[in-house]
């Protein structure tokens, strides 16, 4: 009974740490869809699920495509891009464009327009033209607690995300407080300095001295953390690929030593079985 016990702690032990050591790209953020719909089997769906397919197969390859599909029926013609955040693997972007794609027929079934921010990607597409258009509408916007501390460092990270030397993604950070910044590819980089810089704006006056801020505005985001924040910031305290990275190869290890510890008690206990069979 007491090998049976174990057996089963091991098996939950090993599962909760995989679990828990994952870094999940696809954490949904926000979604939305336009409240203009398509008839059900008609040539805009048909261009629809070309355009989303299109998407997919282009995230396997590249961090960010935009496509057009074009109707002679110019109401039937629909517009599409996805981006995936710039510290992600291919893997882990074509994944994440997977799941955006399946979010946004779960939560917009029928509507011409739909957008969706996973923690790893963005993914976008409507009947109205978007493209190279830019938007700093607030989408979504999230403050951690107030924790009063000086807020000259993380205005200096913040600062600078900013700069005609920063490209459509951004890092930064000072000891533990980090800051990251992306733009959508369809912007001219003025148009990526301007979305950010606004971004930027929003998050020192609307999360003052809090642990942790989010900005996205319609085609970019800013984002900071200072290292013991939650919420959109759990995956990952610095951002970055290499702790992605150290912390898969970690979970990898733990599941194999489980798997070796589960397969010892398993042949113990064959052992004395074939042992009791045997007096």
């Amino acid at each position: 009974m007491s090998k049976t016990k174990t057996l089963i702690s091991l098996i939950i032990f090993s599962t909760f740490i995989l679990h828990s050591l994952s870094i999940s790209t696809d954490t949904f953020l926000y979604g939305g869809c336009t409240q203009q719909t398509y008839t059900q089997n008609s040539p805009y769906e048909s261009n629809l699920n070309s355009l989303l397919t299109s998407l997919v197969n282009s995230a396997t390859y590249t961090s960010y495509n935009n496509f057009t599909i074009i109707a002679s029926n110019p109401t039937d013609i629909v517009y599409g891009l996805y981006q995936c955040r710039g510290d992600i693997s291919m893997p882990d972007c074509s994944s994440c464009v997977v799941h955006a794609v399946s979010r946004t027929r779960d939560i917009c079934p029928g509507a011409c327009g739909g957008v969706v921010q996973l923690e790893g990607c963005y993914l976008k597409y409507d009947n109205v033209k978007f493209l190279g258009v830019e938007d700093k509408t607030i989408v979504l916007k999230k403050c951690g607690p107030y924790i009063g501390y000086d807020t000259g460092t993380r205005d200096a990270v913040l600062s600078g995300l900013m700069g005609s030397g920063g490209g459509y993604f951004r890092v930064g950070g000072s000891g533990q407080l980090k800051g990251m910044a992306q733009c959508i590819g369809d912007l001219s980089f003025v148009e990526c300095e301007d979305c950010v810089s606004e971004a930027i704006r929003r998050l020192r006056s609307d999360c003052p001295a809090a642990d942790f801020g989010d900005m996205f505005l319609g085609k970019c985001y800013a984002r900071y953390s200072t290292g013991g924040g939650g919420g959109a910031h759990s995956y990952s305290k610095a951002h970055g690929k290499s702790d992605n990275n150290g912390e898969k190869t970690f979970a990898i290890i733990i599941g194999l030593l489980a798997g070796v510890a589960i397969l010892i008690i398993f042949l113990a206990f064959l052992r004395r079985i074939c042992e009791g069979q045997g007096k």
